[in-house]
């Protein structure tokens, strides 16, 4: 089965807002076995959008990946970061 990725793109307006996202998201990322591959860190937007932040993060599978992002844990970090930041967030599937 082909693993599945979270690519999310991230711009934070309110660091504070956002430290409630960032308490509860763990869980959710730790219950469906992600494994970050990019948090952050040095980035070179060469076409598009600039964003503070890149993340992506690996799943065993696209429903693991969607199960994630639809879990109760990730919905309340979801409603902890309302206001705090602009996103973009993906699930591909990998090859």
């Amino acid at each position: 089965m082909a693993k599945a990725y979270w690519i999310a793109h991230v711009t934070v307006t309110d660091p504070e807002a956002y430290a409630g996202y960032q308490a509860v998201a763990p869980a959710a990322f730790q219950q469906y076995g992600a494994r970050f591959l990019a948090r952050g860190g040095a980035a070179e937007t060469l076409e598009g959008v600039s964003w503070q932040r890149h993340v992506v993060i690996e799943f065993d599978s696209p429903k693991q990946a969607h199960d994630c992002y639809n879990s109760a844990v990730y919905k309340e970090a979801r409603a902890r970061r309302a206001g705090a930041c602009e996103a973009s967030i993906t699930i591909v599937e990998g090859c």
